[in-house]
């Protein structure tokens, strides 16, 4: 599935044209209360320097413009923006107020983003511009949750970002708890790491698969995303957390989404655990499109032309589960995502 980012953030056009006077162009590295950290792009042979901005208010405005091929283009309208979104990589136009401070002009258009749906079902945006998406899951303390390692999948595919699956804190299980919890992650063509940040164990390949790239680390609280990180480069100094003993469930350690230059090459988003991912609406065959692993049943002719695969006769994904070419979890974990898109 293609990026589903709209072509336009709103009624607002972005600015294609020259750099204005003045203007410098950045990424946002971080974003908290209405301020974003931006860092310019250097001056030839400069080095990058980090600038604090602030949105311009015209940002903040919806425009509406004269349709009358007569008349000159002007605003007919202006109201309240509630599109824009900011986000952590994205690329932004910049003017300085000071050594320190500035004001954003403009967002430049996304090449990618992870996305969630949130309040009142208006789509979240994370983290932007983004190469892969990195979903990290405990092996044990927190022991993993399958169906919400498939709900992580499914986000990744539905932003049209590449998936991989880190399963850390690989020392605290044995080989056959290991294959149980991950294992057919793997078999259905899922790229797949074990880590273990106490004992060194699968830094480097982790390290090597993010070198030039542009990744975000997501999954629940208390999986050891950050610890990772401050493995993966040293000096991160990134906050870290026990979890709960009695429940096992994480503390959230990282409560701003930034974006960190690695040592070794490339960049990382550091999101906050999330307790619940939701997933952007979608309609059956982007569903079905999160599933690789159901693409040869597909091929398949079902019976029915308009079959849902669920309790219909002949059903070609149906008939792949019962032989065993299909997980069954992975079927009933589909149609867990098909009942809560419909209820939306």
């Amino acid at each position: 599935i293609a990026s589903r980012i709209p072509a336009d953030a709103g009624d607002n056009e972005p600015d294609q044209s020259a750099l204005a006077e003045g203007e410098r162009e950045g990424i946002v590295l971080k974003a908290y209360s209405g301020q974003f950290v931006v860092q310019a792009d250097p001056d030839a042979g400069g080095i990058p320097r980090t600038v604090t901005c602030s949105l311009r208010g015209v940002l903040k405005k919806r425009f509406t413009y004269s349709t009358s091929g007569s008349q000159p283009r002007r605003v007919t309208r202006a109201r309240q923006n509630i599109d824009v979104d900011v986000a952590v990589g994205d690329r932004v136009r910049f003017s300085s107020i000071d050594e320190a401070y500035g004001v954003i002009e403009s967002i430049l258009p996304r090449t990618s983003r992870f996305a969630r749906s949130s309040f009142r079902g208006r789509e979240q945006t994370m983290v932007t511009n983004l190469d892969q998406l990195v979903i990290v899951f405990a092996c044990a303390e927190p022991n993993p949750d399958l169906w919400r390692i498939d709900r992580w999948l499914a986000a990744a595919k539905s932003n049209g970002l590449e998936p991989l699956i880190v399963a850390n804190k690989r020392d605290r299980v044995d080989e056959t708890t290991f294959q149980e919890r991950f294992g057919e992650f793997a078999e259905i063509g899922y790229r797949l790491v074990a880590t273990s940040a106490r004992e060194q164990l699968g830094i480097s390949e982790l390290r090597a698969l993010l070198a030039g790239r542009v990744s975000a680390f997501t999954g629940p609280s208390g999986v050891g995303k950050s610890s990772l990180l401050n493995e993966i480069s040293p000096g991160l100094k990134l906050a870290t957390g026990e979890i709960g003993e009695i429940t096992f469930k994480g503390r959230h350690t990282t409560t701003v989404r930034e974006l960190i230059p690695l040592v070794s090459g490339g960049w990382v988003a550091d999101t906050p655990g999330l307790r619940q991912l939701e997933l952007l609406n979608m309609d059956d065959d982007e569903l079905l499109a999160c599933f690789p692993e159901f693409v040869p049943a597909l091929a398949r002719t079902c019976r029915f032309r308009n079959c849902q695969h669920q309790n219909e006769p002949g059903c070609a994904l149906k008939e792949a589960v019962a032989s065993g070419e299909v997980s069954a979890r992975r079927y009933e974990s589909f149609l867990m995502l098909r009942r809560e898109a419909e209820q939306r």
